[in-house]
């Protein structure tokens, strides 16, 4: 994927996350100048027969040792919603908490996705299926060998964060143009207060 005449320049690094209990998939990308650039993907897994104190902790410090190896700049997570086992939605909820909370204590900010963002970013389409998005990821990195279905939903999180992370900055370059421009036209309107203001009280006297 290029990012054509959108005037980004230097790089940034991007890691993106698909918590699960079980399986959290990850995938770090490089916004090159135009480029997306895949650095790496693959899984953190917990151990079944474990409690769940101990599993949390196995992807806590999993996420952990992928944030001091590769140091992103930037975080983004895919949102899950909840299902209609209230179990399996309370570890899953716990296994994002300890998750996330890795890159927040390393001081990296952690942006969220909702699954239909992320797939709408990538394929185009908000009910793509993982075949699909699989498909895409592999198209927009070339490079990258995909570990499994958890890694690559976690590259498209960056994908697509990587995309709103462009159009941010292009605002930001058109609201500081903006800026200039209300801040002249402000003066210009103070100014002309002013006048009618003493024209006003010249008028009075």
């Amino acid at each position: 994927m290029t990012f054509a005449n959108s005037g980004f320049s230097g790089k940034k690094r991007l890691l993106g996350l698909d918590p699960g209990l079980r399986r959290t998939g990850w995938g770090i990308i490089d916004i090159d100048g135009s480029r997306l650039v895949h650095v790496g993907n693959g899984v953190v897994c917990s151990t079944a027969g474990l409690d769940i104190a101990e599993r949390l902790v196995e992807l806590h410090s999993g996420v952990l040792d992928l944030v001091k190896k590769f140091q992103p700049d930037e975080v983004a997570a895919e949102e899950t919603f909840v299902n209609k086992n209230p179990e399996s939605t309370l570890k899953l909820g716990l296994a994002r908490g300890s998750v996330l909370l890795a890159p927040a204590l390393s001081g990296v900010s952690v942006t969220e996705y909702a699954p239909n963002r992320v797939k709408k970013s990538v394929v185009g389409a908000g009910h793509a299926n993982k075949d699909q998005v699989q498909m895409m990821v592999s198209r927009i990195l070339p490079k990258a060998i995909l570990f499994n279905e958890d890694s690559a939903d976690a590259l498209a999180v960056a994908i697509c964060h990587a995309h709103f992370a462009q159009n941010r900055f292009l605002n930001e370059k058109v609201g500081i143009r903006n800026h200039g421009k209300l801040s002249h036209n402000s003066t210009r309107s103070r100014m002309k207060e002013l006048i009618n203001a003493a024209i006003l009280k010249e008028e009075n006297q």
